[in-house]
């Protein structure tokens, strides 16, 4: 049975700093997953001293989301759409990855075009995700303003999305072999006047933030993790630069057209909070640097592979030629065979590396697909990170991850 709890001591019990009365328990804390930090569907067991956190153990699988094993009934282009719905907040990027893989395996060549609006359209989308994350860290430390701030430049962003493919959030816009439309002269010039003015727009968030002593108090010193410490937990995006690590899928492996224009890694130092607050600013200064570029070089040309049943017929066909119509109805349906083997492919996305292995038997479905969320490692490293700090800072913690549950809960 052990010892019996001791609820009060006799008037006679020595008092010294070596032998105390006072009694020390550890407490276990269930935060979540009802907590409105956690996103409604992350659970973490606390065990603390008094206030101080001694271990946080993270319990994921409360979305319920199956992506994986719905993908092996689904044709690769049926996928598509699936894959939106991991990281929710950058489906342009989940696409990204997913059909890569595809174009991996089949071995075909992008067009120019398609390439640079990919590119394009990836670092808006990485735009837009930093800028959700920025705004509600700001919230859940206490900063309101900055939340209405970078919404409202998220808006425009998703405003374009519309435009360009008719969904703001889940987009189903890439295709096997190049995107599903043609980029309009309205996104474009209605881009370059976004670039005009954005550059401004993260000074304002900097100066409402790095002269708000809240602000710094809880992101310096703050959960910090060594870069050698975030490589073993295998740690990507801006989590791992923050640690001043130097890795990025775009420099490492190139894909699209990262390697045709001119770009920095931003790296910190300090490897804390504060730190992967900063890493997103400069990685947004550099996204806006990289779209400019882009829509400066982009070639005319084709904007999807000129392979049958595989890619769409040209979009101004479709209405009028009753054969495209059947070709638009035979991909959606029955799609393409992809010859047997397997492959691993990825990409930088805005919450780090995601990646797509697939295993094909051949036919118009893989065999098995497995995904590579950054959600889900980088939450890896969440107890380690978090021992001997405070509760309250939890959601610090959390938040510095960038996670969605939907790509946690594959």
């Amino acid at each position: 049975m052990g010892e019996p709890v001791i609820d009060h001591y006799a008037d006679d019990v020595e008092v010294t700093p070596e032998k105390s009365p006072r009694r020390v328990e550890d407490m276990l804390l269930n935060m979540g997953p009802q907590h409105p930090a956690t996103h409604g569907v992350l659970r973490i067991v606390l065990d603390l001293e008094g206030e101080i956190i001694v271990k946080a153990t993270p319990h994921l699988g409360y979305l319920h989301r199956g992506v994986e094993k719905l993908a092996e009934d689904a044709t690769y282009t049926q996928i598509i759409p699936l894959t939106d719905r991991l990281d929710y907040i950058c489906a342009m990027t989940n696409n990204y990855a997913f059909v890569r893989a595809v174009e991996k395996l089949l071995q075909i060549t992008i067009p120019q075009r398609a390439e640079y609006i990919r590119t394009i359209v990836s670092e808006m989308q990485r735009l837009s995700g930093h800028l959700f994350w920025l705004g509600t860290q700001a919230l859940d430390i206490g900063a309101m303003t900055v939340f209405f701030y970078t919404f409202r430049e998220r808006e425009v962003l998703l405003d374009l999305f519309e435009l360009l493919c008719g969904a703001r959030l889940t987009v189903s816009y890439f295709r096997v072999g190049g995107v599903d439309r043609d980029m309009t002269d309205e996104v474009i010039d209605r881009l370059y006047k976004f670039l005009e003015t954005f550059p401004e727009k993260i000074d304002e968030y900097n100066t409402l933030l790095e002269t708000n002593r809240i602000w710094v108090a809880r992101t310096k010193g703050v959960a910090f993790i060594s870069g050698k410490d975030a490589i073993n937990f295998g740690l990507t995006g801006p989590v791992l630069r923050a640690s001043g690590v130097h890795y990025d899928v775009r420099k490492a492996q190139p894909y699209g057209v990262y390697d045709k224009v001119e770009w920095e890694v931003p790296l910190g130092k300090n490897g804390d909070t504060y730190d992967r607050y900063w890493i997103r600013i400069e990685e947004m200064r550099q996204s806006a640097k990289i779209i400019k570029q882009c829509l400066d070089q982009i070639p005319k040309g084709a904007i999807a592979a000129d392979l049958p049943m595989i890619t769409y017929p040209p979009r101004e066909r479709v209405m009028t030629d009753m054969e495209s119509l059947i070709h638009h109805f035979m991909i959606a349906t029955r799609g393409f065979e992809v010859p047997e083997g397997e492959v691993y492919s990825s990409i930088e996305a805005p919450k780090g590396e995601l990646g797509f292995y697939i295993v094909s038997q051949g036919g118009n479905k893989p065999h098995r697909c497995r995904i590579r969320p950054p959600s889900f490692i980088n939450m890896g490293a969440f107890d380690h990170m978090a021992r001997g700090y405070m509760i309250a800072d939890i959601v610090t913690i959390f938040g510095t991850y960038d996670i969605v549950m939907g790509e946690c809960d594959r």
